[in-house]
């Protein structure tokens, strides 16, 4: 595809998103932006949430796996199904009965100001290094297909991106995200399928015969229970994925703020169950997409590149099918990267306002607006300069490894909520329980780096959250006292 072919797609879409806000962003206010004044309709938010849940980093990365490590990660969304009934069966219940706008703000009725603030920072520097390193893989893209033909500098390219972002979420927040969501979760998805079409046609398979050979393929593998030391053994994966859910959805202002919009608890509850049940077949969909690629390179003698991530970019863009292909795996990439940094932004901008600015103590509404659109601002810039900070760098691994830095972040979370809902102890109001909290996942590091030697070549996987909640967890008992509340 042409540069200019790229550009005119992309500035479509954003016009359209822009649309969006100027009709959701109407007589917004601070409620508006933090909560959507509770209207959101829960089958909307249920369908948003799957482009938030994902990625451009999943979007590339998911299909690009099943060459070296077949269908092993449905086991993770397996887990998640279960992580989802806790969390909307215990969590959001919760959430609700105490009529939270900040989840975080549980543990300062809980523990008090040290336990709020260690769990609010805690959210913000992994969500902010989560955000910067998913919009610095689009803006790499966008830079590599239009940009560089025009000696346009990434500078430049990033503070576009940013612009625009905050552009389409600074007046209507969580109200327009909730439609935005939609909307790109439908692009990203549509991407999807039409790749499995056009692929699935150049195989000269049709709808029956397509399932059949992925089904036959050495790639469609799902269950793993021969080596309990390997990182894909199923106990492993499912119980990972369940605490990764719980985790990273049930303890995420970014996911639980969309839930927090719905009309009531029972709403809320039919969004996370119906999400839920979708997300298992959307990752069906794209490991299947996986194996496809896989089976197209070697019928077609295409050498798939050493990063697993470059197979799906390789044949979308490459010219090996129809220019549909690279038109939909642009719009798809832009659209699960931004359906995650936007939200992003959004949770944010309510977390610090609500949480560490406190904007509640303020009677006049104009001044509550006024902070919460300077705090919009300045985490916008604060992602340019994170994101500029990676392209210093360059160097894919830093990204990689800031993605299993922010895994780290969950476990004390985990450890803090759990602690808060599983125990009537109470916690002193001071540094040590920041200590504990800082102090866990160097020990989970610690134990990760050596348990191939002491536990005879056992290597952790996503299972490692759960160990870094539950250190945690004893940590803060072993400072606690046994007051009833």
């Amino acid at each position: 595809m042409s540069p200019v072919s790229v550009l005119i797609i992309i500035s479509l879409y954003f016009l359209v998103l822009l649309s969006i806000s100027w009709f959701t962003g109407r007589n917004a206010d601070n409620e508006s932006f933090f909560l959507g004044n509770k209207r959101s309709p829960w089958y909307i938010v249920a369908f948003g949430m799957i482009g938030a849940s994902l990625s451009g980093v999943t979007f590339i990365s998911v299909p690009g796996w099943v060459g070296l490590s077949q269908f092993s990660y449905l086991q993770v969304v397996l887990g998640y199904l279960v992580g989802y009934l806790v969390i909307g069966t215990i969590l959001m219940p919760l959430y609700y009965k105490l009529n939270l706008t900040s989840i975080y703000t549980y543990l300062q009725q809980r523990f008090g100001t040290w336990a709020h603030k260690t769990g609010v920072l805690f959210f913000l520097a992994s969500r902010t290094f989560g955000a910067a390193a998913r919009l610095f893989i689009v803006a790499s893209v966008i830079q590599l297909t239009v940009l560089d033909a025009w000696h346009v500098p990434f500078a430049v390219t990033v503070i576009i991106t940013i612009l625009l972002i905050y552009l389409y979420t600074n007046r209507g927040g969580i109200k327009t995200i909730i439609w935005t969501d939609t909307l790109q979760t439908l692009f990203m998805l549509s991407a999807v399928v039409i790749s499995v079409i056009l692929i699935s046609k150049n195989l000269e398979l049709d709808f029956k015969n397509l399932f059949v050979a992925i089904a036959d393929s050495e790639y469609s593998r799902v269950f793993f229970f021969n080596n309990w030391q390997d990182k894909n053994f199923f106990w492993k994966h499912f119980l990972g994925g369940a605490f990764i859910a719980i985790a990273m959805t049930g303890l995420d202002q970014d996911m639980m703020q969309k839930n927090l919009s719905c009309k009531n608890i029972e709403d809320a509850k039919k969004n996370m169950f119906w999400f839920s049940v979708i997300l298992v077949p959307v990752n069906l969909l794209f490991l299947g997409l996986g194996a496809l690629l896989i089976l197209f390179a070697s019928k077609n003698g295409i050498s798939l590149p050493a990063d697993s991530d470059q197979i799906f970019p390789l044949i979308a863009t490459g010219g090996f099918l129809s220019p549909v292909l690279g038109l939909f795996f642009i719009i798809g990439i832009v659209a699960a990267a931004y359906s995650s940094a936007d939200s992003a932004l959004t949770a944010l901008t309510t977390s610090f306002s609500v949480d560490i600015l406190n904007v509640s103590k303020y009677p006049d509404e104009n001044k509550k607006e006024r902070i919460r659109k300077r705090v919009h601002i300045g985490y916008s810039i604060l992602l340019l300069f994170v994101i500029l900070g990676f392209k210093v760098l360059n160097n894919s691994a830093v990204i990689d490894t800031i993605f299993v830095v922010a895994g780290y972040t969950y476990g004390p979370l985990l450890g803090l909520f759990s602690f808060g809902m599983l125990t009537k102890r109470k916690l002193p109001n001071s540094f040590i329980v920041t200590l504990i909290t800082l102090i866990s996942p160097l020990i989970c590091y610690f134990i990760s780096l050596n348990a191939p030697q002491w536990f005879g070549g056992y290597q952790f996987g996503y299972e490692l959250l759960i160990l870094n909640g539950v250190v945690t967890f004893m940590g803060l008992f072993l400072i606690s006292k046994k007051t009833l509340l």
